[in-house]
């Protein structure tokens, strides 16, 4: 199953969205996130998304969902070509789209797909 990870300058903000994403997606969605620096504070860590990556990566590779600014930039330090891959997304309809299509078990370039389809979604 393709694993993911909500990378937020917030870790509560990342924690509350995988959260969401799991409650919707299903309790056994790989979501992980990670938030914040090491020390509690806003920002982004390069060593929490590893760890998250690392978390939720079961082989079939692993979607970073980064929120914007410098998580974009962290989170495109660890792209693998086939492996890991950074949606440009909207975070929260990126995170749960592409939930929903990584516990339906569908491949990698799918969930991607998925999740950037969200960029068309309305709410009116």
């Amino acid at each position: 199953m393709v694993g993911l990870v909500l990378v937020s300058h917030s870790a509560g903000l990342a924690a509350e969205a995988a959260a969401l994403a799991r409650g919707i997606a299903g309790a056994d969605a790989p979501v992980a996130a990670a938030g914040g620096t090491e020390d509690g504070g806003l920002g982004t860590s390069l060593d929490l998304i590893e760890a998250a990556l690392r978390s939720v990566d079961q082989g079939d590779g692993v979607v970073l969902i980064p929120d914007l600014g410098s998580s974009v930039l962290t989170a495109r330090l660890l792209e693998e070509d086939g492996r890991v891959v950074v949606a440009d997304v909207p975070f929260v309809e990126g995170a749960i789209a592409a939930a929903v299509a990584a516990g339906a078990g569908v491949p990698l370039a799918d969930v991607l797909e998925a999740a950037e389809e969200a960029r068309t979604y309305r709410k009116l």
